[in-house]
């Protein structure tokens, strides 16, 4: 499996013959130029998760890409003509790899602000990445995306969530003007599980796990 970062939540998830972009928001600086794609997966509405712009820029490169999306995201996307297949927790999506759809809805950032649907992709059954929430599947995960920064968490309940987890690589993701710096990932390295290895991925290199 060959994984790719694009900015903030973007990653491209190269299995087999499948190339798989997840979250292609405003902030994946690079990934409207990717051809190749044959699935474009959505975790949640949020538009540094969906730029419908940028998705309709990379259908037009990638016509035959199956769009995967949670049921707000897609309406999203149906005003701009742009069909999709809604995905709840516990489907399946059987393609060139096997993708299992987790989680319900996005994590609270205050009881003020309405719920949105936020759903998670495990993709061949070993890379997680749960969109912005702390899902746990009912099955081992090897490769976790784990947000690092964001309105809704604390870097405490991703440590926690790690241990829980306990993948044998965890890819730090959603870090878009935070003020993060090697400090923090050595945190994050050094309160998770033994077995873990925290790994950051440099933008728009691949790296082979």
């Amino acid at each position: 499996m060959r994984l790719q970062r694009f900015g903030h939540s973007c990653l491209l998830v190269s299995e087999g013959d499948a190339r798989l972009l997840i979250d292609p928001g405003r902030r994946s600086d690079g990934s409207e130029q990717l051809t190749g794609l044959t699935g474009i997966l959505i975790t949640h509405i949020h538009d540094e998760h969906l730029d419908v712009d940028r998705i309709r820029q990379l259908l037009e490169r990638n016509p035959a890409a199956e769009v995967a999306c949670d049921a707000a995201s897609a309406a999203a996307l149906a005003e701009s003509g742009i069909a999709v297949r809604v995905v709840h927790s516990g489907d399946k999506l059987d393609g060139d790899v096997p993708i299992r759809i987790y989680g319900h809805e996005h994590a609270a950032i205050h009881p003020d602000l309405p719920a949105v649907p936020n759903v998670g992709y495990l993709v061949a059954g070993r890379f997680f990445y749960a969109g912005d929430a702390f899902t746990v599947p009912d099955r081992p995960v090897e490769i976790l995306a784990v947000p690092v920064g964001a309105p809704w968490m604390k870097l405490a309940e991703a440590v926690d969530w790690l241990r829980v987890l306990r993948p044998r690589v965890a890819l730090p993701v959603h870090d878009y003007g935070c003020v993060l710096d090697e400090t923090t990932y050595h945190v994050l390295d050094r309160l998770s599980p033994a077995g873990t290895r925290v790994m950051a991925l440099n933008a728009g290199v691949p790296e082979t796990f």
